[in-house]
């Protein structure tokens, strides 16, 4: 359907604009980052590009309005859960690693298995184990015994 025959030279030109709006944008959030992807500061440069560029005439809703504030705000607490979430995984492999202190395993390194008593653990976010005087991933332990 062509959108042109229905709307006025107006509508048109308000279109128009905030599409060039929203283009330049994108089209700077793209540069600044190389990810694919909108973040909140990014959602929020459009929606007052979109305020700032509106028909006095003919202002935006309401409803649209705080549609897209409730969009920005729920946008924001997943941010905010992601990171909570990858903080807590990274003190859970932190603190598995460390219950494995003194524990015997047995470690695959490439075809051979490695047995050996767990020494100590480096690192936070990957934490490794010290086995038998070398470091190795928490990934390639195969078993554990007390």
């Amino acid at each position: 359907m062509d959108l042109s025959n229905t709307m006025s030279d107006q509508e048109r030109s308000r279109v128009q604009m905030q599409v060039d709006s929203f283009n330049r944008a994108l089209s700077a959030s793209q540069q600044r980052t190389s990810k694919n992807e909108l973040g909140k500061d990014d959602f929020l440069k459009i929606l007052i590009t979109q305020l700032r560029h509106q028909d006095p005439t003919n202002p935006m809703e309401d409803r649209e309005f705080i549609a897209q504030m409730a969009q920005f705000s729920t946008l924001e607490q997943m941010t905010n859960m992601s990171s909570s979430f990858s903080k807590l995984h990274d003190v859970i492999a932190s603190n598995q690693a460390i219950n494995l202190i003194g524990k015997t395993v047995h470690i695959i390194d490439g075809e051979q298995v490695i047995i050996g008593r767990v020494e100590g653990v480096s690192g936070f976010q990957a934490p490794q184990l010290l086995v038998n005087g070398r470091y190795y991933e928490m990934s390639r332990i195969g078993k554990i015994r007390e």
